[in-house]
This record gives structure tokens, C-alpha cells and sequence, in this order.
């Protein structure tokens, strides 16, 4: 581009973002203000700002919404059986942690569909971008993987597409060899495809969901291993509940262990346990029922903190983090 080209198109680009009026296109397209970027990251930030409003608790009155949330932040590869309703209630949709390339959902050969957790469509409501997915996969080609550049503010969420009766039964795996099935007879594996299984095999730690309580699971990072349990309660009266354990010396999962704290995530706390080396999560299940019980009668109790289960609460509130 010569010279006085390149000072035209400036120009041209000054003009529309002093005027404002820049044309909406796909957030993948080259904004059309002449900055450079894809609009998605220029001039459609501020209109996905202005169409949508943060949902604080994304997956609420989803059947297993602690597990929505454990999938989508610390269970490392999993799957998960949808059952839809309406006119799509025959379509086979399975929900995973993430897909290649963290895509919203593939279209598999055979005619089911994987939809991922973690494809960040719609960061201000999960559940409306993770819809929205399905929606789009359902006409796609097969063998495909879907492409969600943006969400309607006003489209379905998961609570409109969902059986709300149906339970959400969680297999854990140790890899995501999952990805493969379905794909047909295609013979060898592209290349980009294996790198990606290769690199997301990589990631995965071993992980075992515990029977004890829902949304309970076992991990082991290295040579740590710890227990992270999503909590359905409000956050105050639990962080109550855990204080008055905690004070006096119940909050424990058996010797050697202890409570680390607590995160926040999709709007649930989600209390979580160092524990030695050697415990396995076969052992953890009897803890796990007793300290149940002890919570849900903690719960119960509505008198005011003494200055212990104060101080122990505060000292919660210090380790509190909240990812997203």
C-alpha cells in the first residue's frame, strides 16, 4: 500500500470511530473502523458489553449444578449425558470439560454432538453460550466442529433446552481418548488433532469423583492430594456452618488432613481439603458421609457465633479466592 493509501484508509478509520458509526459484522471479521483487530476485540466489546449482563450463578436450576461447576473448573477431562426437550429431545448431546482447540461443540459423523465447558463464548452467561452451541451443532456438517463467534443477549439457556428431571451422570476418564469416538473411519489422525490430544492428555491429573456426596472429588497434583467439594448452600450461612466445625476441631476428613479454605466459583463455595500423600479416594468415602452429616447439622443452627467460631470464620474468609 503506498503512502497516500495508507493515509486514506487512516483517515477513513479515524472517521468512523470519531463518528461511531461503525457497521456490526462477525466477531471474527476485521473490525471495520480500520484498526486491525477482529471486531470482537474492537468495536464489538463495547456492543457485547451493552447486550449482556453478568450471570452470577450461570448454571442455576440445572439438575447437578455443583457438578456443572466442578466440570467446568477443576475436573480435568469428563463427560456427561444431556437429555434435551422439545423438538430436539432425540438428539444424543453429551457435555465434556473441553474440546480441541477449546471449541463450543463438535458434530460427530455418527450424529451426536460434544459440547464443551470451556469454549468461553459467552464469558458474562455460560449457560447461554453453552445453549447456544448445542443449537448451532445440531445443523451443523458432520464431522465438524462448531464456530460461535457471538450470542444472542436474548437467546435459550441451558434451563429452557435441558429435562429438568434428568439427573447429570458424571464419568470422570483419565485422558481424552472420548474426542476420538465418533469420528468415523477416517484412517490416521490429522496431525493438528494428535498434537492437541497429546497436549491436553498432558494436562490430566487423576481424578475420581466420590459417591459419599455429589460433587465431591478426589485429585492427586503431583505428590499433593486434595479433596474439592462444591457446595449447593448460600455462601453465608455455610461459611457459619464451617466456622462452628472448624472451631471445634470437626472440619477434618480423618488424620492428617485438614480444610485449606475455600474458593468461590459460578456463584458456590466450594470448601477444599489437603490430605497426606498416601490417602486414596476409596478411603475418603466414609469421612466424606460423616463430615456431610456433621455440615447439614451445623446448618441447622441458627444462634450467633461464639468468639472462636467468629475468629474461624474470619480466618475462611482470608483464604477465600474466587476464580470466575
Amino acid at each position: 500500500m503506498g503512502k497516500k493509501a495508507r493515509l486514506k484508509a487512516a483517515t477513513s478509520a479515524s472517521a468512523a470511530r470519531d463518528s461511531g458509526d461503525v457497521p456490526v459484522v462477525g466477531g471474527r471479521e476485521a473490525c471495520p473502523c480500520g484498526s486491525g483487530r477482529r471486531y470482537k476485540a474492537c468495536h464489538g466489546r463495547a456492543t457485547a458489553g451493552r447486550a449482556t449482563t453478568f450471570v452470577a450463578r450461570p448454571f442455576e436450576g440445572l439438575s447437578g449444578e455443583c457438578d456443572w461447576i466442578a466440570l467446568r473448573e477443576f475436573v480435568p477431562a469428563a463427560t456427561a449425558g444431556l437429555t434435551l426437550t422439545g423438538k430436539h429431545r432425540d438428539r444424543a448431546v453429551t457435555l465434556t470439560t473441553v474440546l480441541p482447540g477449546a471449541a463450543p461443540a463438535l458434530l460427530r459423523t455418527d450424529g451426536t454432538v460434544l459440547v464443551g465447558l470451556n469454549s468461553q463464548v459467552d464469558a458474562t452467561d455460560p449457560s447461554r453460550g453453552i445453549a447456544a452451541a448445542i443449537l448451532a451443532s445440531l445443523d451443523g456438517d458432520p464431522g465438524t466442529a462448531v464456530e460461535l463467534d457471538e450470542v444472542a443477549p436474548d437467546g435459550v439457556r441451558l434451563q429452557d433446552l435441558l429435562d429438568p428431571s434428568a439427573l447429570l451422570d458424571v464419568t470422570v476418564h483419565d485422558n481424552f481418548q472420548f474426542w476420538l469416538a465418533g469420528l468415523g473411519d477416517q484412517g490416521e489422525q490429522p496431525s493438528e488433532l494428535a498434537a492437541l490430544l497429546e497436549q491436553a492428555n498432558a494436562a490430566v491429573y487423576p481424578t475420581r469423583r466420590l459417591s459419599a456426596a455429589p460433587a465431591a472429588y478426589w485429585c492427586a497434583m503431583g505428590e499433593r492430594r486434595y479433596l474439592r467439594w462444591v457446595l449447593p448452600h448460600p455462601e453465608n450461612p455455610l461459611l457459619d456452618a464451617l466456622a462452628r466445625l472448624h472451631a471445634a476441631g470437626h472440619s477434618d476428613l480423618g488424620t492428617g488432613t485438614r480444610l485449606l479454605g475455600t474458593f468461590r466459583a459460578s456463584g458456590l463455595l466450594v470448601p477444599v481439603w489437603d490430605l497426606p500423600a498416601d490417602r486414596s479416594a476409596d478411603q475418603l468415602e466414609d469421612p466424606l458421609a460423616e463430615i456431610d452429616k456433621r455440615l447439614t447439622e451445623a446448618l441447622s443452627i441458627s444462634t450467633p457465633l461464639t468468639s472462636a467460631e467468629r475468629r474461624a470464620r474470619d480466618g475462611l474468609r482470608t483464604r477465600q479466592l474466587t476464580i470466575r
